[in-house]
């Protein structure tokens, strides 16, 4: 019998998503993209308030990670099976952050800095396509002193499995590099996640050495093929970039790498042992599509909640499709309060 209490853990950067379905002006106006997932610069600083003042928002605790840990939560339904790290700010987005995760049942350990501001992602949706600005704050002051108390280090010591998306290479390298070694010598399992073009561009360095502790690497058809291109891989082909993925040196032989790379409608591929599976998704009829915001987080979770179960590929694909089903035909990262999943 696996004793699930705390057999996953997260870390990543907690945002406070501010969800609100706009026009394509108010994109254009802050020189926004469609089905992007960027960080806020000075031009989109404005923007939140605008939102706020003009939009009918929605609040829900978002963040890549803290998204794709929630739902691996919901999908288990054991309290307390999973954990999840990051820094807030001591305000009143980090208190509706707090609420908000301990309902869904997760383990937090916020590192608070009473400095900064919490972490907020402006979520803009078009015609149930997304849009993210993420203006980090808090989220980008975590620190790996707080990694190392002996009571969050304990997290580390009792999980199996880790996720820890690309987004937090760009706040705390060392906290991932510790987690990742941690992984490797004690033969546990450490999944990562492409994460946006961005990532792929301008954090080359820090992505690829995350990259070779990874037994599993997520991921979307525009990352794979940014990847793709910043690697001089000359290939568009999804399922190449997949199995190339696959096979990128690895620093723990343990376990072989999976690649899973999702393409919004069409099948999952699936790339191992230099081979390339295909999963179809669940089709959604476009007028029950209300937001895409979390889709591929929530697919993630779905399918660690298989994989911690010691389920088959088949079966992870399964959920994790069933989850992302789920979360797209409401708005923001958010679900019923049981999965129907079978």
């Amino acid at each position: 019998m696996t004793s699930y209490e705390g057999i996953l853990l997260g870390m990543g950067n907690p945002l406070l998503d501010i969800s609100a379905v706009v026009e394509d002006d108010f994109l254009n106006k802050y020189d926004v993209k469609l089905d992007n997932a960027i960080v806020a610069e000075d031009k989109h600083v404005p923007m939140y308030e605008d939102l706020i003042s003009n939009y009918n928002v929605e609040y829900s605790a978002g963040g890549a990670t803290q998204n794709s840990i929630k739902v691996a939560q919901w999908m288990l339904q054991i309290p307390g099976a999973s954990s999840y790290m990051g820094c807030i700010g001591k305000d009143k987005f980090g208190e509706e952050l707090k609420k908000s995760i301990k309902a869904a049942g997760v383990n937090v350990h916020y590192l608070e800095d009473e400095s900064v501001a919490t972490g907020t992602c402006a979520s803009c949706v078009v015609g149930g396509e997304r849009s993210l600005i993420a203006n980090l704050a808090a989220a980008n002051c975590y620190k790996s002193d707080h990694l190392k108390k002996p009571e969050n280090w304990a997290l580390v010591e009792k999980a199996q499995f880790y996720y820890i998306a690309g987004f937090f290479l760009t706040v705390s390298p060392d906290s991932i590099q510790l987690v990742a070694e941690h992984s490797a010598a004690n033969n546990k399992v450490f999944m990562t996640n492409l994460s946006a073009p961005f990532i792929c561009e301008f954090f080359k360095d820090v992505q690829e050495k995350a990259l070779s502790y990874a037994d599993y690497i997520f991921g979307n058809e525009t990352e794979a093929r940014t990847f793709s291109k910043v690697h001089g891989w000359e290939t568009d082909d999804v399922k190449q970039i997949a199995i190339k993925l696959s096979q990128w040196p690895k620093v723990s032989g343990t376990h072989k790498r999976i690649t899973v790379i999702t393409q919004g409608p069409d099948p999952v591929v699936v790339a191992e042992d230099g081979k390339v599976k295909k999963f179809p998704v669940v089709p959604l009829p476009k007028e029950k599509l209300v937001d895409t915001n979390g889709a591929g987080d929530a697919f993630v979770g779905g399918f660690i909640c298989q994989l911690v179960k010691g389920k088959p590929i088949e079966d992870c694909v399964k959920a994790g499709c069933y989850a992302s089903n789920v979360i797209i035909q409401r708005s923001g990262c958010t679900f019923p309060e049981k999965p129907d999943f079978k």
